[in-house]
């Protein structure tokens, strides 16, 4: 039997007008337009700026909105599966396999966000949330090692591997340094290597004998 409850058309039509802004802006981010306005949205659209503001009610509100949507789509790339196990080489590699495909899907939002930060709190808290949640990643990932550091040595090396795999700094690689996305993950491992190469397997006595 059919649900006798009718539907309601506008209220229909309103939501898919407002999910079609917030992808608008979103697309206008990947275009690097980090502070796209009503006006600039209302045309890719197809609708007028008046309308655009029934949505939303300044441009603030619209631009945040956009971001949390972008980062509900992308949610489950923050995840490392089966965080912190396996040996020092396999968890560096599926780290920074983890956090490059991150960085791709979320570049141009980062950047739109980092662009408002400075002047406004919303914005500058989420990117500390940011931050947090990816030093967070570090510690669970290389818990192993930084456990048996201590002090100076631990700062230095936890504060090393959180600098370098900070999305701002894989931004620098692709986007300044002019990586691709494979020549980056290729840095990322090798740097990472270095820093925790007094934690890396030795080699086998058979390798050993091998070489000599």
């Amino acid at each position: 039997m059919s649900d006798p409850t009718p539907i309601d058309g506008r209220a229909a039509r309103r939501d898919r007008n407002r999910e079609a802004v917030l992808d608008a802006v979103i697309e206008l981010f990947t275009e690097d337009d980090l502070d796209p306005g009503p006006d600039e949205v209302a045309l890719r659209v197809g609708l007028s700026a008046r309308s655009v503001y029934r949505y939303f009610e300044d441009r603030d509100a619209l631009l945040r909105a956009a971001i949390e949507r972008h980062q509900q789509r992308v949610l489950p790339l923050y995840v490392i599966h089966a965080i912190g196990e396996g040996d020092i080489d396999d968890r560096i590699e599926r780290f920074v396999t983890s956090r490059v495909r991150l960085y791709e899907a979320i570049a141009a939002t980062a950047r739109a966000v980092r662009a408002r930060a400075a002047v406004n709190d919303i914005m500058r808290d989420r990117v500390e949330e940011t931050h947090r949640l990816l030093r967070e990643q570090i510690e669970k990932q290389f818990a192993p090692e930084l456990e048996e550091l201590d002090g100076r040595r631990l700062r230095a090396t936890s504060g090393a591997i959180d600098t370098l795999c900070q999305l701002e700094a894989i931004d620098h690689l692709r986007l300044h340094r002019r990586l691709s996305s494979d020549e980056t993950r290729t840095v990322l491992i090798d740097a990472l290597q270095a820093l925790l190469a007094q934690f890396s397997t030795p080699p086998s006595e058979e390798t050993d004998r091998d070489q000599s």
